[in-house]
Formats: C-alpha cells, sequence, structure tokens
C-alpha cells in the first residue's frame, strides 16, 4: 500500500538612486504575459503621509466558509493586533483578493503613483523590479547578526551588497504529487517512482485516459509557469545566465527541457490546459488526473478539502546524465523605503519574522506547520517545528528530508527577462514551435536586455 501523506526570482550590482529610477516593464504577477510599462518612481505624495501604516497583503482580513483560508487570516490579523497593543506606529491590514495582488496592476501602480504601501507581501520573481525602482527599505540596520545568520541562504536571492531587503516567511519546493488509486489499479507501487523523464513519461503515458491526464505541468504563461519549469533546465546544467553573468541560455539543457513539456504535450500526455480549471484537489478527487507537478502549499490543502485521500510525492525526476534539482518558492514582507515611516515598516518586518525573540520565531512556525504546510525559512524554526512534530507525517518528512534538500531558489529575473523566457516555454509547449528556434530567440533577446541593464545582479 503506498503511503500518502496557492508562488512564485534572484541576480554587477549597484545601489538603485533617484537618477536610475525608470520606467521598469511591470509584468502583471504571476498570471499573465503580457507586458506593461510602470513607473516605479518611489517618490511619496502627501496622500501618502501621515495615518497608520497600510499592510497590503492577499491573506487577510477576510472572512471564508474555507476553514484554510480562515485560519491565515488570522494569522495576519493577530500578528498586526500584537503590534499595534506594543507599538506607538499602529497598523491598517489592507486585504486584497489573491487574483487581484497576483495577477492585476494595483501594486505597481500605486508605486507608480507614489502611493505604495507601507508594508507588503513580495514574490521574488518580483524582487528586482522593486529594488531597482528604490522601492524596498533595508532591513538589516534592524537585525541582528544572530537572526541574519538563522535565515542563512534563504535571504541569499533578497540581498544586494550584502544588505537584506525581504524576509521570507517561508520556503515552498516543489515535488510531484501522484494519485496513489490510480497507481494501485494499475499494478504500480513506490517501486516504480520514476527516477528518470523517460520513465516518468512512460508512466504518464501508461495512466492516461480519455478523461484523465497522465502528467500535469502548468500550461498558463507567467511567473508561476517559469518558476515551475526551471528546475527541468538547471537539472540538466542550464542556466539563464551563467555564473559571470553572461547569456547562457541558448543550450543543450534549455532545449532538452522545453523539449520534455513539448514531447509531454504532444504526446498527449500532459494536457494542453489544466484539469479541473486549476483545482488540483479537485482534478485528483475526480480521478483527473495521475501526476502533477506541485508544490508543498498543496499539503495543507489536501489535509483541509482531503483528508482521506490517498496521495504520494516524489523527487521530479531527472535527464540522462543529470542531478536532482527543485524550486524554492515563497514569499516575503518588505518595507516601503518611501512610505509613511520607513523605519517603522522595516521594524515591523523585522519584528514579525526576523527577530530572535520567541514570539518572532514561533510566528514563523505557527505559519509553516500550523497554519500552512511549508518550510520554514530559518534553522530555528524549522528545529522547532520539526520538534513539535509539524515533519512527522510521510508526506513532510519527504519534502523536509529528501525534496527541500536539492532545492534552488526561484530566481530573480526582471520582467523583459522572465517574458522572453515565458514566451520560449509556450511556443514549443503549446505552439509546436522548433526549441531550438525559441531558445536562440529567447537568448537574443536577454542577451539584448543586459547590455543596457543597469541595476542589482540578475544572478
Amino acid at each position: 500500500m503506498l503511503q500518502h501523506g496557492n508562488e512564485a526570482g534572484r541576480p554587477a550590482t549597484f545601489s538603485p538612486g533617484t537618477s536610475r529610477r525608470r520606467f521598469l516593464t511591470a509584468m502583471a504577477g504571476a498570471g499573465s504575459a503580457v507586458a506593461t510599462p510602470a513607473l516605479l518612481t518611489g517618490c511619496g505624495t502627501a496622500r501618502a503621509k501621515g495615518g497608520n501604516l497600510q499592510f497590503w497583503n492577499f491573506y487577510g482580513p477576510q472572512r471564508s466558509p474555507d476553514p484554510a483560508v480562515n485560519a491565515q487570516s488570522k494569522w495576519f490579523v493577530d500578528m498586526v493586533a500584537r503590534w499595534n497593543a506594543t507599538h506607538k506606529a499602529r497598523i491598517d491590514l489592507v486585504h486584497l483578493p489573491q487574483p487581484t495582488y497576483l495577477n492585476g496592476f494595483k501594486l505597481p501602480s500605486a508605486f507608480a503613483t507614489g502611493e505604495g504601501p507601507d508594508i507588503f507581501l513580495l514574490s521574488p520573481g518580483d524582487f528586482l523590479r522593486y529594488y531597482n525602482g528604490g522601492v524596498l527599505a533595508d532591513l538589516t540596520p534592524y537585525m541582528e547578526k544572530a537572526a541574519i545568520e538563522d535565515f542563512g541562504s534563504a535571504l541569499d536571492s533578497r540581498r544586494v551588497d550584502g544588505k537584506v531587503y525581504a524576509l521570507p516567511m517561508e520556503i515552498e519546493p516543489l515535488a510531484m504529487f501522484y494519485a496513489q488509486d490510480v497507481w494501485e489499479k494499475a499494478g504500480l507501487s513506490e517501486a516504480d517512482i520514476p527516477a528518470t523523464w523517460d520513465q516518468m513519461l512512460d508512466i504518464g503515458d501508461k495512466l492516461r485516459t480519455g478523461t484523465r491526464a497522465g502528467l500535469v505541468f502548468e500550461t498558463n504563461p507567467g511567473y508561476y509557469q517559469n518558476f515551475t519549469w526551471y528546475p527541468w533546465m538547471w537539472q540538466g546544467g542550464g542556466e539563464v545566465l551563467d555564473e559571470h553573468g553572461n547569456v547562457a541560455f541558448d543550450s543543450k539543457a534549455t532545449r532538452q527541457a522545453l523539449r520534455l513539456w513539448q514531447d509531454a504535450v504532444g504526446h498527449g500526455i500532459a494536457p494542453r490546459t489544466l484539469p479541473a480549471a486549476g483545482d488540483v484537489i479537485g482534478g485528483f478527487k475526480g480521478g483527473n488526473v495521475a501526476m502533477w507537478q506541485q508544490g508543498i502549499w498543496n499539503v495543507s490543502s489536501f489535509k483541509a478539502f482531503a483528508p482521506k485521500y490517498k496521495y504520494g510525492v516524489f523527487k521530479l525526476p531527472t535527464p540522462p546524465g543529470g542531478r536532482y534539482v527543485t524550486a524554492l518558492g515563497g514569499w516575503s514582507f518588505c518595507a516601503n523605503a518611501q512610505g509613511r515611516d520607513p523605519e517603522a515598516a522595516a521594524e515591523f518586518c523585522v519584528w514579525a519574522l526576523g527577530s530572535m525573540k520567541d514570539h518572532s520565531i514561533n510566528r514563523m512556525v505557527q505559519w509553516c506547520v500550523g497554519t500552512k504546510s511549508d518550510v520554514a525559512p530559518r534553522d530555528s524554526a524549522l528545529e522547532r517545528g520539526s520538534a513539535k512534530g509539524g515533519y512527522d507525517s510521510e508526506i513532510m518528512k519527504r519534502f523536509k528530508d529528501e525534496i527541500f534538500p536539492g532545492g534552488r531558489a526561484e530566481p530573480r529575473y526582471p520582467p523583459v527577462v522572465y517574458k522572453a523566457i515565458s514566451d520560449a516555454i509556450q511556443g514549443t509547449m503549446l505552439a509546436g514551435h522548433g526549441v531550438a528556434d525559441e531558445a536562440e530567440r529567447a537568448a537574443r533577446s536577454i542577451a539584448a536586455y543586459t547590455k543596457s541593464y543597469k541595476g542589482a545582479s540578475l544572478i
């Protein structure tokens, strides 16, 4: 019997000054491949000064029939309430619906007019857009050395010149989820878990039917799709930029990763559109999916909505001669350097997630193994979460001990670089374009951009 148990960049280094603030190409978050110019001036306005600090987020406060959503909202509400009870600078928690926050223009537009929030959540893929726009406050002066060390490499993608500009609240590794009942009916067991790409495609081909996808890769263009595709390129030794910042996208590893997704769709193993309209739990419970590349956050979703459903997870398979790598996502707290009170905003971010005080560490523990299902980005929180049994289940233990250790942070590529990669994925996966042509085209586009790029390191 098999055991069983919403996402989602990093970069010669410069300090962003007013003279360097310019029109930045603003992508519509994690769900869009449409580029729109947006100016992140970093300049405050009269309306942006005075009053309580605003913390924009997509978790709370809100009321929902979904108990998981309510728990996440409560975590944010309780955190802000505790701060407000003990600090002079008060914070208003401002909820934005997730589609608006992730896929809309409200956040970049607010900063473009100098009315951005004082505190906000930032994904790795958007880090450079806001850093280069002069928006992110330096959090380093408010942190103890021990706390910075406690985060370890989790801060690498949020640093510029050794300074910390964002504090991660979670680490979210990608893995392959699979339906145990589908496998068992096909006579498969854990011994058949694929270790190679070919084995994965063979099993997906065996398990697919007219109503069930054998294997699911993300099909919607956006930062999230790029995030889920990067591991397949990295596994073959591929890079978008090499260690010196030179464009390296047009490579054998890139072409084979593009071809993997193209072949999966072309042979009918993976669908052209997401099953169950992207509802992972519904797709598995409805028998529409055999395997789906997804993240650790879905562990808590299964627990909330399908507690008796039997599923498993395994490490992403590797290509011939490749090595295991997965991608690590996760959101961060950031402070607006041009807001109402940048010092208080920065102090809050550190107080909430980056202090050595017990309340700060325990808050992260609660988020990662209580409210959600994530790997904690601080050693102390990971240890406490483990001691509380947060990683005792078969699935969470596998994520912590097997999947996470091979992880690599989501890149912090700016929109132009992201868009070139996204176009290559979409063009090969769904439009049938040649992988060599798309890899070469994307490399040319990235090279043209990097020649004139001025900002924090792209790698």
